[in-house]
């Protein structure tokens, strides 16, 4: 720790985001950088406590706590404070293979469990990591790295998202020839379909990392779906294992009266055609257009602030976010003590916008989708909206129950189902055979990652149910390093 009073002197400071009314008309990542000197103050913050809860990486309460892969944070925060850049950078790709996506995306979990946070504003731990890989790439530290010695063994990894980019990673490190397949016809899975652009630029970041895994030797088949164009019996055939990887996207659906509709889809639906067509320059004008609409979002989480960034840049009338839980408190609550992730009430990017273009939050809290209603054409016209509270039941379960009297009837032409996701799809489980859990999940034990089927793994979303991107980092590393001490009796993997 240099400087041990960094947390007296210097208040938590983040860079300032473009203005939200503005950066509505473009698709750019919506962060700016802080110049160094501010940086390294915040570095400063950080004091090096004796038991750093920031790269714990446990579950708490269900929540994250701490960072799942285990950065080591006080040591690359305090080479920032020096200067040491590049030393910051090689700590930094210890545990984490892409620090630029998590530097994004995540919601630091790391920040919620700082120690610092106890009595005030915690470490600006992600911004710092962001600043860490950026710096890298600028200074063209961040370099292909091929493995020394090939080891004559043949991996393939099926899915090219978070879990499945760090397992081809680390496996290829180990020296296997790695070959990862992906449906869709581009490279990233979630990384690249899942999340805009606005949040994680696809040809600057995302695309820069798998050239830089191509020169390290590993190979991406892409419109390619196993079990589906691809045998699953030949893959077992000419591959010495397989890690599966390919992600929770069954989503979930609202069985109300109309939800049928024509103008009613899938969040994903909207966000991965809108991505491509982006990608594709709109040559195939095939996406989803909210431009004009009166648009209503349904479900509360990540997914549902892209769809309400997505439908902003657009260029929506109007826009609802339904949301059945109730609104978070502004600090932490009496049961929600340190380091528990806070839930507390955030203004995320898409409800920022929303609130600058519409004058508020976009968020109806307690409130569900009761009955979506149709115009003569077979198209969504309004949704029937409840206002719900929560009451235990019989087995003592806490279950929304209505309001009597608080229907709305609410215009719209579009309506984003966001309510998360049930698991897997299941045709290439079925085609393995790979035996699955009660949650329709690959079976598939913590920390072992070997499925029924010897020489089959799982990691990410299909093994574990949806979550972070940064757990999908944590298990797409530990299932290869199972699967490399697989093939070889032992492993250097960590």
């Amino acid at each position: 720790m240099g400087n041990p009073r960094g947390f007296i002197d210097y208040l938590r400071e983040l860079p300032l985001d473009r203005e939200a009314i503005k950066r509505i008309h473009d698709w750019n990542e919506f962060h700016h950088h802080m110049e160094e000197e501010k940086l390294r103050q915040q570095g400063a913050r950080c004091m090096d406590c004796g038991i750093p809860f920031c790269h714990t990486g446990t579950l708490l309460n269900g929540m994250a706590s701490g960072c799942p892969i285990n950065n080591l944070i006080p040591e690359w925060n305090d080479l920032v404070y020096r200067g040491l850049w590049k030393e910051a950078l090689d700590r930094l790709h210890k545990t984490n293979n892409f620090p630029d996506f998590t530097g994004r995306v995540c919601p630091a979990p790391c920040e919620g469990s700082c120690v610092l946070g106890i009595n005030a504003p915690p470490v600006t731990i992600k911004n710092i990591e962001c600043a860490i890989i950026d710096k890298g790439w600028d200074e063209g530290w961040v370099v292909p790295e091929p493995p020394a010695v090939r080891t004559g063994k043949r991996v393939a990894v099926i899915g090219s998202g978070p879990a499945g980019l760090c397992a081809a990673a680390q496996l290829n490190k180990a020296g296997h020839k790695v070959t990862v397949f992906e449906r869709a016809d581009r490279v990233g899975g979630l990384l690249m379909y899942g999340i805009p652009n606005m949040k994680l630029d696809k040809q600057k970041v995302v695309l820069r990392r798998v050239k830089q895994l191509e020169q390290e030797g590993i190979k991406f088949v892409t419109k390619t779906e196993v079990g589906k164009n691809h045998p699953a019996d030949k893959l077992l055939k000419e591959f010495d294992a397989v890690v599966l990887c390919t992600g929770a996207t069954k989503p979930r659906d609202l069985r109300i009266a109309g939800h049928q509709l024509k103008g009613v889809h899938f969040a994903m639906d909207f966000l991965q055609a809108n991505t491509k067509a982006l990608l594709d320059g709109h040559r195939n004008g095939n996406y989803i257009s909210a431009t004009g609409k009166d648009v209503m979002v349904i479900g509360g989480g990540d997914t549902g602030t892209d769809c309400v960034g997505t439908a902003m840049r657009h260029g929506c009338t109007n826009l609802v976010q339904l949301e059945i839980l109730p609104k978070p408190p502004l600090d932490r609550a009496k049961d929600n003590p340190w380091p528990e992730w806070p839930k507390v009430y955030r203004l995320d990017y898409g409800q920022e916008e929303a609130a600058a273009k519409f004058g508020g939050d976009p968020r109806v809290y307690l409130t569900t989708a009761k009955k979506i209603s149709g115009d003569d054409h077979g198209h969504v016209k309004e949704v029937h909206t409840v206002q719900i509270q929560w009451e235990r039941n019989d087995q003592g379960q806490f279950v929304p129950k209505e309001v009597p009297g608080t229907e709305t009837i609410v215009p719209a032409q579009i309506v984003l189902l966001a309510m998360g996701f049930l698991g897997p799809e299941q045709p290439l489980l079925e085609a393995l055979g790979v035996e699955r859990d009660a949650r329709s999940n690959v079976k598939a034990e913590l920390e072992k990652y070997s499925t029924s089927i010897k020489g089959v793994f799982a990691a990410g979303d299909c093994r574990r149910g949806q979550s972070l991107v940064v757990w999908a980092f944590n298990e797409g590393r530990g299932a290869a390093r199972e699967c490399d001490r697989y093939l070889m009796g032992s492993t250097d993997l960590p």
